[in-house]
Parts: C-alpha cells; sequence; structure tokens
C-alpha cells in the first residue's frame, strides 16, 4: 500500500509540474507574440510617417561649408533623433573671418631674371582663424508633405570658440640694406606700412608657430531646407546668423578698431546620411 501510494504521488506530481511548464511556456509564448505585434506596428507607423514626409531617424551625420558674409568655415555634425520633431546635434566648425575693408593689393617685383606677379593686404595683422564646438537643438517646423517635398527645421544652439591669430608677414625689400626680407607688424614699425618698399605676402606657413590663442564663446540660429529625396540621405541647405564673443581683443587690421564681438549672417550646403 505504502508503495502504491507513493507512486500515486510521484504520478500527481509529474502532472502538475508538465500542465506548469506548459503554462509557463505558453505565457512566455504570449508575451513575445504581443511584444512581436508591437514592434511590427510600431515599425508600421514610422513608415506611414516616413511616408507622410517625417524625418524619421535614429542618429545622423553630415559636413558641409558655410559661405559667411566675412569669409569661410567648413563643419562637421552629428545628431541623434528624439522625438518625431526633436534632434540633439553636436558640431565642430573650423573657418577664417576678415575684415570687411581688408583689400588685396597687387604687385609686380624682378626675381632671378623673371617678372613675379604677388599681391598682399595692405595692414593685415593677423590671419584669424577659429574653431567652434558647440551642442544644439533642430526642431522640425514643417514636414516634407511628401519624399520629394522640402522639411524646414529650426537648428538653435552654441558652445566654445578658439580664436586663432596667425601674425601675417609681407615680403619687403629693406631700404637700408637693400635686402629682401620677411617681417610681421612691430609697434611703429614704419616698414611694415610703407607701401614703396612691399613685395607681396609671405608664404601661408610663415608665422604659424607664433599663433596666439584666445578663448571665446558662440551662438547660432537657422533655418534648415532639406530637399533630399529619401530620408536616408542628408542634402540641406541653411541660412542663418553667428555670433562670437572673445576675451581680448582681435587685432586683424591696422588703422581700424579691434574688437571682441563678432557677427555674421552665412548660408551653407549640408550632406550626410541617416540611420
Amino acid at each position: 500500500m505504502e508503495v502504491k501510494k507513493l507512486l500515486l504521488i510521484t504520478s500527481l506530481f509529474i502532472t502538475v509540474l508538465g500542465t506548469a511548464q506548459k503554462n509557463v511556456k505558453s505565457t512566455s509564448a504570449d508575451a513575445k507574440q504581443l511584444k512581436k505585434a508591437e514592434r511590427k506596428e510600431k515599425i508600421n507607423q514610422l513608415i506611414k510617417q516616413e511616408e507622410e514626409g517625417a524625418l524619421i531617424f535614429h542618429k545622423q551625420g553630415g559636413f558641409g561649408f558655410k559661405f559667411n558674409t566675412d569669409a569661410w568655415s567648413m563643419f562637421y555634425e552629428r545628431g541623434k533623433y528624439k522625438t518625431l520633431t526633436k534632434t540633439s546635434l553636436w558640431w565642430l566648425e573650423f573657418g577664417e573671418r576678415k575684415h570687411t575693408k581688408e583689400e588685396k593689393v597687387p604687385t609686380l617685383s624682378a626675381s632671378q631674371g623673371f617678372l613675379v606677379i604677388s599681391s598682399y593686404i595692405y595692414g593685415k595683422q593677423n590671419n584669424f582663424y577659429y574653431l567652434n564646438a558647440g551642442l544644439g537643438q533642430q526642431t522640425l517646423i514643417g514636414g516634407k508633405g511628401n519624399k520629394n517635398g522640402v522639411a524646414v527645421s529650426a537648428i538653435y544652439g552654441g558652445g566654445f570658440s578658439a580664436g586663432l591669430l596667425k601674425p601675417y608677414y609681407i615680403q619687403i625689400q629693406n631700404p637700408t640694406n637693400n635686402q629682401r626680407e620677411e617681417i610681421k607688424y612691430a609697434n611703429n614699425d614704419k616698414l611694415f606700412l610703407d607701401p614703396t618698399i612691399i613685395m607681396g605676402k609671405a608664404g601661408l606657413g610663415k608665422g604659424l608657430n607664433e599663433t596666439k590663442f584666445v578663448p571665446g564663446f558662440h551662438a547660432r540660429a537657422a533655418l534648415r531646407f532639406d530637399y533630399g529625396r529619401y530620408n536616408e540621405l542628408l542634402s540641406a541647405m541653411e541660412v542663418g546668423v553667428n555670433a562670437e564673443y572673445y576675451t581680448q581683443t582681435m587685432p586683424m587690421l591696422l588703422l581700424n578698431p579691434e574688437k571682441k564681438f563678432f557677427f555674421n549672417a552665412y548660408i551653407s550646403i549640408v550632406f550626410g546620411k541617416r540611420k
């Protein structure tokens, strides 16, 4: 009898355990099916939104060129999708600023029996380069309406600026020894400002090891028009304004006031990819 009872209990235990395992497997399968259905529905919604012209992506990367009212720059940016209308951005930008009154002066000189045509900028004290690193946000204002349309976004943000001042060297024919020399501006330097002895500018690399760093800050606001046919490609034109403030004045052109604050407008072309 004891053996029969033990066998009966064991049989019941195995039956209950099997039923429980089946229920667990069934619940797990139901959960997987539910999760799969939710994921499919989400994908369908994204496809529908994309077909309607929304910019649907997880991240984007792009590069471009800016044509500023005071020179040029090039930049690289990365974006991370947050919501249907908002994308977080960060960017790096390198460029040059020029004084609005800069003018190239052509020169003609003889060297080893050849005529040499050159030019220089009279009174230019420094080349002013800059490197901007910033954070911002891209907010979708209007979707494309269809894949062949144009999406309009507002971009705004700011960050750190590194101003780089490289001395501007010119070539002169020194009247005291009749030798050709490369000089930069020094206080009350009559040779630097005497146009009768200037032969042209020195090489681009001259003075590079004398570059001075000046910290500052920048802000940016723009409208971007994304005309890419497919959302996987970033093809856009951007118009906006930049503002920069430096902790010291940035001497660029002699006989003109030095400034800490710079403001310009720009138009840029942007290319890239989305994932």
